[in-house]
Formats: C-alpha cells, structure tokens, sequence
C-alpha cells in the first residue's frame, strides 16, 4: 500500500510539473482572439503574435487595433494611394484600399513580404520601433513606451491588463481593441 502512495504521489508532482512548464511556454502577448492588441513581460515581440488584418480580410478590418497600425503607418510617414504621405486624418480604423497602399508601401520600405496584409511579420517588425518610457515591463504593471517612426513618434501604453493603447488625433486615449471603433 505504501508503495502505491508513493508512485500516486509522484504521478502528481509529475503533472504539476507538466502543468507549471505548458504554463511558463505560452508566448509573451496573446493574440487577436483575446479582443485586444497585449502584451506581457518585455515589450519586445508583444506584436508579433497579432492577428492578421486587411483590406478584404473578414474580421477586425473596422476597429481600434486598425487605428493602431494607421497611427503606425502616419509615425512612418507611408505613402497613400494619391502618393501623398499617410496623414492624421487617415486614422479613421477603417482598413481600406488607402490604408492597405500604405501599408504596402511600408512593406516595400521595410523589405518585407509585400502583401498589404497586417500580421505576425509586419505588425512583428513595427514592435521593433517601440522604445522604453517609464514603468515596468513586469505582469501586472504599467509600461509607457514611445513609437519611433521615420518621420514621427508617439507615445503607446500598455496597461497592468497588458491591454496597449495610443492617443487618437483628439487627443483621446484609445485602447486596440479588435472588436469595436471608436477611432472615427
């Protein structure tokens, strides 16, 4: 009887041990399906795991995290479809035939798969522009950290949710959120 304690008792801490490593493998940010642009621990890669957006894309083509990647693409000074440089009045959150010209022209600039399409690569590649402002990058707190675009910055926050958002052009803060607009 003893004997089968002990190998319960060591099945148990086994799983604990399985349970503790599945949990300390996720990634460092979660993904679109959360609702949210997030991100934990260090801030670097908190973009590269985001969903994918673009013009024809199904879902999230009209929201806050589009606002985001059109603030992003404005920091960059991305050319639009007239050939003009991608503005503040194109932040609307609507990912059309505009936005997706600039975003191709950003691909373009920064050698990158040239598709128009937001995700893992081009969002991932953008979060290497994010720079440390004040806070603390650990679960739980606030980090503010600065966009550094070609032509321009901006400032971004994540909060103690890991949840990042960005001043609009009225100077609102906006969270990126894939499930709603409040950017227009």
């Amino acid at each position: 009887m003893r004997t089968i304690k002990r190998r319960v008792a060591r099945l148990g801490l086994v799983g604990l041990a399985v349970v503790a490593m599945v949990l300390s493998a996720t990634p460092a940010s979660a993904a679109k399906s959360d609702g949210y642009v997030r991100g934990y621990d260090t801030f670097k890669g908190d973009w590269g795991d985001e969903g994918e957006m673009g013009h024809g894309i199904a879902n999230h083509n009209n929201s806050n995290a589009v606002c985001l990647w059109q603030k992003i693409l404005w920091a960059e000074g991305a050319t639009e479809k007239n050939l003009s440089t991608f503005d503040k009045a194109d932040i609307d959150g609507h990912f059309g035939a505009n936005t997706e010209y600039a975003t191709k022209s950003l691909q373009a600039r920064w050698k990158i798969g040239i598709d128009g399409v937001v995700g893992k690569v081009t969002f991932g590649r953008a979060d290497d522009n994010l720079r440390y402002s004040s806070g603390s990058s650990a679960r739980g707190k606030v980090l503010n950290l600065t966009y550094r675009g070609k032509d321009w910055s901006f400032s971004a926050r994540r909060d103690s949710n890991g949840i990042y958002s960005f001043y609009d052009g009225n100077g609102h803060r906006r969270n990126a959120g894939y499930k709603y607009n409040t950017c227009d």
